[in-house]
């Protein structure tokens, strides 16, 4: 495989960063994961890295070097966290109201062909030849008022119920998930994965023409920089992983990363930590922050297959 890829997750105008992020590759197939948690006093960050973490480590296990079936592997992914969120929540007798949840986006690229899933409004954007070739549809108040044709897209920008969305990991509900066709890429071919403090206060467009013909590591920040700037003073942590594909069937584009010669079990992987350092809350203690780290990964280790 050959691409050139970046990631960035930053806090906005908000006290803490609920969102995280994560790719990891293996010679032969790449994940990328993108999640957006939600409900307050560290629940929230909970929820998006047990999504996160879960995705990684079952990729890291699996893919040695590549997955025996890609649908599959992100179907029983976020099945598995979302349960490893509700068990947090079990454990830690937390009511409805205070219940942890995430939205997620993960994608996985393995043979030329990218391969998606999302529950919420976490987006995932295909770019092409200067244009949108597709992208996720949020599972959001929202959207279905602009697919029955009540809004438009740039009156969803200001609506009242835009944050309100009815699929995502963890509470009563079962989620909804979305999955992609199979989708061959060619060389150029930009896949991008986000929150919606990036996408939220920018138009598609923007995406296509930040992005067309650059190199994402150069043209990654800037953008952060705009949808930062266009959130105003209660802009939203935003977080985004940026992919440019560098293989075309046999023939080769300028790639920032190269994994033909890794060894067949061998993983690179780029993941936001669960840690104090990364703008916590701050009410919470040293001692919240182990305990938390301590309750992810009994969470996660109870529903790892």
């Amino acid at each position: 495989m050959k691409f050139a890829i970046y990631q960035e997750s930053r806090v906005g105008k908000r006290h803490n960063n609920q969102d995280r992020l994560a790719h990891c590759y293996s010679r032969d197939a790449l994940l990328m994961v993108v999640a957006d948690g939600m409900g307050g006093h560290l629940h929230g960050e909970v929820a998006a890295q047990i999504a996160v973490q879960l995705l990684t480590e079952t990729f890291q296990r699996e893919a040695r070097p590549r997955l025996n079936d890609p649908f599959m592997f992100l179907a029983q992914g976020l099945t598995n966290a979302h349960r490893a969120v509700q068990d947090y929540a079990i454990a830690n007798h937390l009511i409805e109201a205070e219940s942890p949840r995430t939205t997620c986006v993960a994608c996985v690229v393995q043979d030329n062909v990218a391969y998606w899933v999302h529950a919420g409004d976490s987006r995932l954007y295909v770019l092409r030849d200067g244009r949108v070739l597709t992208r996720t549809r949020d599972h959001s108040t929202v959207q279905a008022m602009i697919d029955d044709g009540q809004i438009t897209a740039a009156e969803a920008q200001h609506h009242p119920l835009r944050n309100r969305i009815y699929s995502c990991l963890g509470g009563l509900q079962s989620p909804q998930f979305d999955f992609s066709r199979k989708t061959p890429l060619l060389a150029g071919d930009v896949l991008l994965l986000c929150s919606d403090g990036v996408w939220g206060p920018l138009d598609d467009l923007r995406f296509v023409t930040a992005l067309h013909d650059a190199d994402v590591i150069q043209a990654v920040p800037p953008l952060l920089d705009e949808a930062e700037r266009a959130g105003g003073s209660n802009a939203d942590n935003l977080s985004l992983i940026a992919l440019c594909w560098g293989e075309n069937y046999g023939e080769e584009a300028a790639p920032g990363i190269e994994t033909g010669t890794m060894p067949f079990d061998a993983h690179s992987t780029q993941m936001l930590e669960f840690e104090r350092s990364h703008a916590p809350q701050p009410e919470l203690t040293d001692a919240d922050i182990e305990r938390a780290i301590d309750e992810i990964r009994n969470a996660i280790r109870k529903n790892s297959p």
